[in-house]
Protein backbone atom coordinates (compact mmCIF):
# COMPACT_ATOMS: atom_id res chain seq x y z
CA UNK A 1 0.00 0.00 0.00
CA UNK A 2 1.30 3.43 -0.98
CA UNK A 3 0.25 6.79 0.50
CA UNK A 4 0.87 9.59 -1.97
CA UNK A 5 0.76 13.23 -0.84
CA UNK A 6 -2.44 12.82 1.21
CA UNK A 7 -4.18 15.97 2.41
CA UNK A 8 -7.43 15.83 4.34
CA UNK A 9 -9.62 18.31 6.18
CA UNK A 10 -12.91 17.91 8.04
CA UNK A 11 -13.97 21.55 7.73
CA UNK A 12 -11.93 22.57 4.66
CA UNK A 13 -10.32 25.37 6.69
CA UNK A 14 -7.63 23.60 8.65
CA UNK A 15 -5.89 20.55 7.22
CA UNK A 16 -6.05 17.55 9.54
CA UNK A 17 -3.56 15.70 7.35
CA UNK A 18 -0.82 17.57 5.51
CA UNK A 19 0.90 16.03 2.49
CA UNK A 20 1.57 12.59 3.96
CA UNK A 21 3.59 10.08 1.96
CA UNK A 22 4.79 6.57 2.69
CA UNK A 23 4.73 2.86 1.98
CA UNK A 24 3.06 0.20 4.14
CA UNK A 25 5.23 -2.90 3.95
CA UNK A 26 3.63 -6.24 3.14
CA UNK A 27 3.79 -8.79 5.94
CA UNK A 28 4.81 -6.25 8.60
CA UNK A 29 3.20 -4.56 11.60
CA UNK A 30 3.07 -0.79 11.16
CA UNK A 31 2.00 1.35 14.11
CA UNK A 32 0.93 5.00 14.01
CA UNK A 33 1.68 7.01 17.16
CA UNK A 34 1.41 10.63 18.20
CA UNK A 35 -0.37 12.99 20.60
CA UNK A 36 -4.15 13.35 20.77
CA UNK A 37 -5.64 15.12 17.78
CA UNK A 38 -2.56 14.72 15.57
CA UNK A 39 -4.46 12.81 12.86
CA UNK A 40 -3.61 9.17 13.64
CA UNK A 41 -7.13 7.76 13.35
CA UNK A 42 -7.90 10.09 10.46
CA UNK A 43 -4.93 8.76 8.50
CA UNK A 44 -6.05 5.21 9.19
CA UNK A 45 -9.55 6.18 8.01
CA UNK A 46 -8.17 7.55 4.74
CA UNK A 47 -6.12 4.37 4.27
CA UNK A 48 -9.30 2.32 4.79
CA UNK A 49 -11.26 4.50 2.32
CA UNK A 50 -13.57 5.71 5.09
CA UNK A 51 -12.49 9.30 4.37
CA UNK A 52 -11.92 10.80 0.92
CA UNK A 53 -8.79 12.97 0.83
CA UNK A 54 -8.89 16.47 -0.63
CA UNK A 55 -5.53 15.83 -2.24
CA UNK A 56 -3.35 12.88 -3.10
CA UNK A 57 -4.35 9.23 -3.18
CA UNK A 58 -3.85 5.85 -1.56
CA UNK A 59 -2.85 2.96 -3.80
CA UNK A 60 -3.48 -0.69 -2.99
CA UNK A 61 -1.72 -3.13 -5.30
CA UNK A 62 -1.10 -0.15 -7.58
CA UNK A 63 -4.80 0.74 -7.82
CA UNK A 64 -6.37 3.85 -6.21
CA UNK A 65 -8.65 2.95 -3.31
CA UNK A 66 -11.42 5.09 -4.77
CA UNK A 67 -11.54 2.78 -7.81
CA UNK A 68 -12.38 -0.29 -5.71
CA UNK A 69 -15.98 -1.38 -5.36
CA UNK A 70 -16.97 -1.78 -1.66
CA UNK A 71 -17.10 -5.59 -1.71
CA UNK A 72 -13.89 -5.76 -3.73
CA UNK A 73 -12.05 -3.62 -1.18
CA UNK A 74 -13.58 -5.60 1.72
CA UNK A 75 -11.80 -8.66 0.36
CA UNK A 76 -8.49 -6.80 0.52
CA UNK A 77 -8.59 -5.09 3.91
CA UNK A 78 -10.56 -5.38 7.14
CA UNK A 79 -10.97 -2.66 9.76
CA UNK A 80 -11.62 -2.86 13.50
CA UNK A 81 -12.77 0.54 14.72
CA UNK A 82 -12.12 2.04 18.13
CA UNK A 83 -15.77 1.89 19.21
CA UNK A 84 -18.12 -0.88 18.09
CA UNK A 85 -21.70 -1.80 18.96
CA UNK A 86 -23.89 -4.83 18.36
CA UNK A 87 -27.32 -6.00 19.62
CA UNK A 88 -26.89 -7.32 23.16
CA UNK A 89 -28.44 -10.70 22.32
CA UNK A 90 -26.21 -11.32 19.27
CA UNK A 91 -23.93 -14.30 19.71
CA UNK A 92 -20.20 -14.41 19.10
CA UNK A 93 -20.60 -16.74 16.11
CA UNK A 94 -23.33 -14.61 14.55
CA UNK A 95 -21.29 -11.42 14.74
CA UNK A 96 -18.22 -13.18 13.38
CA UNK A 97 -20.27 -14.46 10.44
CA UNK A 98 -20.87 -10.88 9.28
CA UNK A 99 -17.27 -10.88 8.09
CA UNK A 100 -18.41 -13.10 5.22
CA UNK A 101 -20.80 -10.49 3.77
CA UNK A 102 -18.33 -9.39 1.04
CA UNK A 103 -18.45 -12.93 -0.37
CA UNK A 104 -22.23 -13.34 -0.42
CA UNK A 105 -25.17 -12.13 -2.44
CA UNK A 106 -28.51 -11.22 -0.91
CA UNK A 107 -30.23 -14.28 0.63
CA UNK A 108 -27.36 -16.55 -0.38
CA UNK A 109 -26.99 -19.39 2.16
CA UNK A 110 -23.82 -19.96 4.16
CA UNK A 111 -21.29 -21.97 2.17
CA UNK A 112 -18.72 -24.47 3.39
CA UNK A 113 -16.05 -21.85 2.69
CA UNK A 114 -17.95 -19.39 4.92
CA UNK A 115 -18.19 -21.94 7.72
CA UNK A 116 -14.48 -22.73 7.51
CA UNK A 117 -13.56 -19.04 7.58
CA UNK A 118 -15.76 -18.41 10.63
CA UNK A 119 -14.36 -21.45 12.44
CA UNK A 120 -10.80 -20.35 11.67
CA UNK A 121 -11.48 -16.80 12.90
CA UNK A 122 -12.92 -18.10 16.18
CA UNK A 123 -9.97 -20.43 16.66
CA UNK A 124 -7.46 -17.65 16.00
CA UNK A 125 -9.09 -15.43 18.61
CA UNK A 126 -9.59 -18.25 21.13
CA UNK A 127 -13.37 -17.84 21.06
CA UNK A 128 -14.51 -21.27 19.84
CA UNK A 129 -15.95 -22.17 23.26
CA UNK A 130 -17.76 -18.80 23.37
CA UNK A 131 -19.45 -18.95 19.96
CA UNK A 132 -22.98 -19.40 21.38
CA UNK A 133 -22.51 -16.74 24.08
CA UNK A 134 -24.27 -13.35 23.66
CA UNK A 135 -21.86 -10.43 23.18
CA UNK A 136 -23.25 -8.68 26.26
CA UNK A 137 -21.96 -11.46 28.53
CA UNK A 138 -18.31 -11.09 27.48
CA UNK A 139 -15.51 -9.16 29.14
CA UNK A 140 -14.05 -6.10 27.43
CA UNK A 141 -11.09 -8.06 26.11
CA UNK A 142 -13.31 -10.84 24.78
CA UNK A 143 -15.59 -8.34 23.03
CA UNK A 144 -12.61 -6.79 21.28
CA UNK A 145 -11.51 -10.24 20.14
CA UNK A 146 -14.97 -10.85 18.62
CA UNK A 147 -14.64 -7.75 16.46
CA UNK A 148 -11.21 -8.94 15.39
CA UNK A 149 -12.71 -12.38 14.64
CA UNK A 150 -15.29 -10.72 12.38
CA UNK A 151 -12.48 -8.91 10.56
CA UNK A 152 -10.49 -12.14 10.23
CA UNK A 153 -13.51 -13.91 8.73
CA UNK A 154 -13.17 -11.49 5.80
CA UNK A 155 -9.96 -13.33 4.92
CA UNK A 156 -8.05 -10.21 3.92
CA UNK A 157 -4.28 -9.72 3.61
CA UNK A 158 -4.52 -6.34 5.43
CA UNK A 159 -5.92 -5.74 8.92
CA UNK A 160 -6.37 -2.20 10.28
CA UNK A 161 -6.96 -1.59 13.99
CA UNK A 162 -7.83 1.82 15.45
CA UNK A 163 -6.59 1.97 19.07
CA UNK A 164 -7.44 -1.69 19.76
CA UNK A 165 -6.27 -1.56 23.40
CA UNK A 166 -8.42 1.43 24.42
CA UNK A 167 -10.62 0.79 27.50
CA UNK A 168 -8.84 -2.51 28.27
CA UNK A 169 -6.89 -3.24 31.44
CA UNK A 170 -3.23 -4.12 31.11
CA UNK A 171 -3.79 -7.90 30.97
CA UNK A 172 -6.21 -7.69 28.07
CA UNK A 173 -4.06 -5.10 26.33
CA UNK A 174 -1.12 -7.45 26.14
CA UNK A 175 -3.32 -10.46 25.39
CA UNK A 176 -4.67 -8.58 22.38
CA UNK A 177 -1.26 -7.39 21.23
CA UNK A 178 0.09 -10.94 21.44
CA UNK A 179 -2.84 -12.05 19.26
CA UNK A 180 -1.99 -9.34 16.73
CA UNK A 181 1.66 -10.41 16.68
CA UNK A 182 0.62 -14.04 16.17
CA UNK A 183 -1.67 -13.12 13.26
CA UNK A 184 1.25 -11.36 11.63
CA UNK A 185 3.89 -14.03 12.27
CA UNK A 186 1.74 -17.12 11.72
CA UNK A 187 -0.46 -15.99 8.85
CA UNK A 188 1.62 -13.22 7.32
CA UNK A 189 -1.07 -10.57 7.72
CA UNK A 190 -0.04 -6.99 7.05
CA UNK A 191 -1.26 -5.04 10.07
CA UNK A 192 -1.61 -1.30 10.56
CA UNK A 193 -2.69 -0.08 13.98
CA UNK A 194 -2.98 3.10 16.00
CA UNK A 195 -1.57 2.97 19.54
CA UNK A 196 -1.10 5.50 22.33
CA UNK A 197 1.38 3.54 24.42
CA UNK A 198 4.88 4.14 23.07
CA UNK A 199 6.41 1.11 24.80
CA UNK A 200 3.75 -1.14 23.31
CA UNK A 201 4.46 0.36 19.90
CA UNK A 202 8.17 -0.35 20.32
CA UNK A 203 7.58 -3.96 21.34
CA UNK A 204 4.95 -4.93 18.78
CA UNK A 205 5.91 -3.00 15.65
CA UNK A 206 8.23 -3.53 12.72
CA UNK A 207 7.69 0.06 11.60
CA UNK A 208 6.48 3.15 13.47
CA UNK A 209 4.99 6.27 11.91
CA UNK A 210 5.15 9.17 14.38
CA UNK A 211 2.75 12.05 13.74
CA UNK A 212 2.32 15.60 14.99
CA UNK A 213 -0.16 18.26 13.85
CA UNK A 214 -1.28 16.26 10.84
CA UNK A 215 2.20 15.50 9.58
CA UNK A 216 4.23 12.30 9.56
CA UNK A 217 7.31 13.56 11.40
CA UNK A 218 9.38 10.38 11.21
CA UNK A 219 8.97 6.82 9.97
CA UNK A 220 11.18 3.78 10.42
CA UNK A 221 12.16 0.96 12.74
CA UNK A 222 11.34 1.53 16.45
CA UNK A 223 15.02 2.10 17.23
CA UNK A 224 15.18 4.78 14.52
CA UNK A 225 11.95 6.56 15.45
CA UNK A 226 11.97 6.45 19.25
CA UNK A 227 14.74 8.72 20.47
CA UNK A 228 15.07 11.28 23.23
CA UNK A 229 14.95 14.05 20.62
CA UNK A 230 11.96 12.73 18.64
CA UNK A 231 9.80 12.16 21.73
CA UNK A 232 10.62 15.66 22.94
CA UNK A 233 9.70 17.13 19.56
CA UNK A 234 6.49 15.16 19.11
CA UNK A 235 5.11 14.97 22.66
CA UNK A 236 6.96 17.73 24.51
CA UNK A 237 8.08 15.21 27.13
CA UNK A 238 11.55 14.39 28.39
CA UNK A 239 12.31 10.66 28.40
CA UNK A 240 15.16 8.27 28.88
CA UNK A 241 15.54 5.57 26.23
CA UNK A 242 16.79 2.30 27.72
CA UNK A 243 17.69 -1.14 26.42
CA UNK A 244 18.25 -4.36 28.33
CA UNK A 245 18.45 -8.06 27.54
CA UNK A 246 15.10 -8.97 29.12
CA UNK A 247 12.72 -6.30 27.83
CA UNK A 248 14.58 -4.86 24.85
CA UNK A 249 14.16 -1.18 24.13
CA UNK A 250 11.81 0.98 26.20
CA UNK A 251 11.31 4.55 27.37
CA UNK A 252 10.99 6.02 30.85
CA UNK A 253 9.21 9.40 31.12
CA UNK A 254 11.23 11.92 33.11
CA UNK A 255 9.01 14.98 33.01
CA UNK A 256 7.84 18.05 31.15
CA UNK A 257 10.24 20.91 30.65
Amino acid sequence: MEIKDITFSYDKKVNTLKSINGLIEIGKITTIIGPNGCGKSTLLGVMANNHSPQGGEVLLEGKPLVNFKPKELAKKLAVVHQQNTAPIDMTVERLTSYGRIPYKNLFQPTSKEDEEAIEWALECTNLTDKKAVPIAELSGGQKQRVWIAMALAQKTPFLFLDEPTTYLDIYYQYELLELIKDLNQTYGMSIVMVLHDINQAIRYSDTIIAMKNGEAIVKGKPSEVITVQSIKEIYGVDVAVKTDDDTGMYIIPIGIS
